[in-house]
């Protein structure tokens, strides 16, 4: 899909919830390497192994705390954000070849850094293909975040600002291709080029004409010197409120995390 001339965009659908929540139930005991391997060999939503205290952790997540209106508030941001950055990881995931490797989300909701980036490598050599640099914002106001945050991150990176956290990441991520450290270094050197590298923001948004969409990501070609396919647009489109539906989400999510504490052997409690 073409957003505009400058563009290219992905629109993200959810078809089933209650699977969603299951994969994202996964990633949230830890074990996001394990969901890639569910969602790659389409195997039933389950943890690799469960426990009561893992399982327990992860549903004091999926809640909203804080004893004033100001810290629900901020809990439910960075609870909504974490949900937002774990379909963000599901869709690139659902996507991937074998060779491409992916950053986990953020366990932790309230951490900084880097949202998401993906790393395609030569199906046969240590090369980096493609860098493609996520930002993914879980927001009511999609076009003041996109203005405000996301171009702001992207022309960091843009202008390699912020080029050790990119090449730390990468680096970690080529390794599980099985390169030693210092190849895996040497390999993620091509992240700093423009030709390899690509941006992805992704929004959550009410419906979405044409015109609207074009308009949610102008500016984006002030990252200049790269193709508009180099410049992603996605968007989620929520028919209602949208705290309401990440609401639903989380509960849902608790729900799977409860099946799996069912599913706990009387030895492991």
């Amino acid at each position: 899909m073409q957003v505009d001339t400058d563009v290219s965009g992905l629109d993200w659908k959810v078809t089933d919830v209650a699977a969603l929540a299951r994969l994202i139930a996964v990633v949230a005991l830890g074990q996001a390497q394990h969901a890639a391997r569910i969602i790659g060999e389409l195997e039933p939503a389950s943890p690799a192994f469960s426990d009561a205290d893992l399982i327990a952790d992860a549903k004091i997540q999926m809640r909203i705390r804080g004893a004033t209106d100001d810290q629900r508030q901020a809990s439910r941001m960075h609870r909504d954000g974490f949900l937002f950055e774990c379909m963000s990881w599901i869709v690139a995931r659902q996507s991937a070849g074998d060779r491409t490797f992916l950053k986990d989300p953020h366990i932790d909701a309230t951490s900084h850094g880097l949202d998401g980036l993906i790393i395609e490598l030569h199906e046969t050599k240590p090369v980096v293909l493609r860098a493609t640099i996520c930002e993914d914002k879980c927001t009511a106001n999609p076009r003041r975040k996109f203005r405000q945050e996301v171009l702001k991150t992207f022309d960091e990176h843009h202008r390699n600002k912020r080029a050790r956290d990119l090449v730390a990441n990468a680096a970690a991520l080529i390794r599980e291709s099985g390169l030693n450290g210092t190849h895996a270094t040497k390999a993620a050197a091509r992240v700093l080029k423009k030709g390899v590298r690509s941006y992805r923001a992704a929004l959550t948004t009410k419906a979405l004409g044409a015109d609207a969409r074009a308009k949610l990501f102008k500016g984006y070609c002030t990252l200049d010197g790269i193709t508009p396919a180099q410049r992603i647009g996605a968007t989620f489109e929520i028919d209602g409120d949208l705290r309401v539906w990440f609401q639903n989400l989380a509960e849902a999510t608790m729900i799977a995390l409860d099946g799996f504490a069912d599913e706990l052997d009387v030895d492991d409690v």
